[in-house]
């Protein structure tokens, strides 16, 4: 049976707690190891992540050579999948492109160096004003809906350099995470293509915009098999043929064809590959990779999740009830659909000594919880683990992309330090930071702290410029 999402099967049955792998994964003890003899984890470095820089650019060699049959494929990261900017920079330094969805990722992928032509810009409720800044810059846009169409028909200038692509729901169906889905009949996400009338008004919004020259359909992300993402490419596809028919031109010369890749969470192995999603594709869709028309991807978490770990020192160990429980700095705050649905998101949990050694010895059936004050934050339950103690360490594998990077403020705990990783063929371990650990000072100010009177004495009076407030 196919694993294809992280805690259910292909069929959408929860995988067993026990079913994951709950010792170490041998791929990173030496990283481990080298983290706490450099003082990156342990006392003062109580969690931080951890990007493997060799392993993420091999990831990359592998989508670019999946696609290789193909002709002008643009392969984009999708940016919330790991928003930091020296992982982006890696990601344009191999040849990647970037998906961004907010003025603050299209800030980031600008900063860490995309071209604006290699940028698309997704979202369902772009602002007139991020419309506008994206045009400007010659940023391609996927608009969602037809309303969106109409409010770029105001603000593009003629000479605008920007792609202009239409995203369509195929309205193919949900995968194993109703959450990860967006593709149903009700989604949120695109122009519902097998709505009443939507194909006629869809073919309608092509012939009246002549630069409107991209489709865009994305069915999911985690949770989805390869042959429902298929279906909805093959949607999409029908829908460019029989747009250019209707408008008896080659109006619509490119595809978007989103990401979603499974990461299996279970154990070490990559699966599927992107060579499984591509022969996937070329089964449903013959004719998508000849050239016909230009390709966009937008994968994420297929990227960067088994690129990455978060590590944590164990502050306490207790016991409650007959059960083991270790108190570590990782939980809500980093690991945070890992602790809200611990069933549609279990990682695999590694434990290692105060020197950084895999633990190993007779297996005991522990809880590894997390800093946060509810009762709910907890990383993984009922673990088989040689016994922990305190300072010793545990790690969370496959969480490089959607964990570490975007953090939970809860508590005002601080972001983690970030670092990426190479390791030499003598064996040794060099670490780069990517993201410095929060301090204390920076919780405080974006917590208000140069506002800090703002509700209390003269300072409480309303600001002359507040809607509503008028000179006397």
């Amino acid at each position: 049976m196919t694993q294809t999402t992280s805690g259910h099967d292909e069929h959408g049955t929860a995988a067993p707690a026990t079913a994951l792998s709950t010792r170490h994964d041998p791929r990173f003890d030496a990283v481990v190891r080298a983290a706490v003899e450099q003082g990156l984890l342990g006392e003062g470095g109580e969690v931080a992540g951890f990007v493997d820089t060799e392993g993420v650019r091999g990831s990359v060699a592998a989508l670019h050579d999946a696609f290789s049959g193909a002709p002008g494929v643009l392969h984009t990261f999708a940016a919330k999948a790991c928003s930091l900017i020296p992982v982006l920079r890696l990601l344009a330094d191999c040849g990647m492109g970037c998906e961004v969805a907010s003025p603050g990722e299209l800030r980031l992928a600008l900063d860490a160096g995309f071209a604006a032509s290699r940028i698309v810009l997704d979202s369902p409720a772009k602002t007139r004003e991020e419309l506008r800044s994206a045009l400007a810059l010659g940023v391609s846009v996927n608009a969602d809906s037809l309303d969106e169409l109409r409010r770029i028909d105001a603000l593009r200038a003629p000479d605008s350099a920007s792609v202009v692509g239409l995203r369509i729901n195929p309205q193919v169906g949900g995968g194993a995470i109703g959450a990860m889905s967006t593709a149903t009949d009700t989604s949120k996400f695109g122009v519902a293509l097998c709505d009443p009338g939507a194909r006629e008004a869809i073919v309608r919004a092509f012939r009246e915009r002549p630069w409107l020259t991209r489709l865009h359909a994305h069915v999911g992300s985690q949770g989805c098999p390869l042959e429902l993402i298929a279906a909805g490419v093959s949607r999409t596809y029908e829908l460019a043929e029989e747009i250019n028919a209707a408008l008896g031109v080659r109006q619509v010369t490119g595809l978007d064809i989103g990401g979603g890749l499974s990461v299996n969470f279970t154990d070490g192995t990559v699966r599927p590959t992107y060579a499984d999603y591509v022969a996937a594709l070329t089964a449903a869709v013959p004719g998508l990779l000849s050239g016909r028309y230009a390709l966009i991807t937008e994968f994420g978490r297929s990227l960067l999740a088994k690129n990455g770990f978060i590590g944590a020192r164990v502050e306490y160990v207790k016991d409650a009830g007959g059960r083991r429980i270790a108190l570590t700095h990782a939980g809500a705050q980093t690991a945070t659909r890992t602790v809200f649905v611990p069933d549609t998101w279990p990682l695999r949990i590694g434990a290692f000594g105060p020197d950084g050694a895999p633990k190993n010895g007779p297996a005991l059936v522990q809880d590894i919880a997390g800093p946060c004050c509810f009762a709910g934050d907890v990383v993984a339950f009922g673990r088989e683990l040689p016994e922990l103690a305190g300072d010793d360490v545990v790690v969370l594998y496959d969480t490089g992309a959607y964990y570490f990077s975007t953090p939970w403020a809860y508590n005002s705990l601080p972001r983690p330090a970030v670092y990426g990783f190479r390791a030499g063929q003598d064996g040794a371990v060099t670490f780069t930071t990517v993201r410095d650990a929060q301090s204390l000072d920076a919780i405080a100010a974006e917590s208000g702290l140069a506002h800090a009177d703002a509700l209390v004495g003269a300072d409480a009076s309303p600001r002359p410029d507040a809607p509503g407030v008028r000179d006397g």
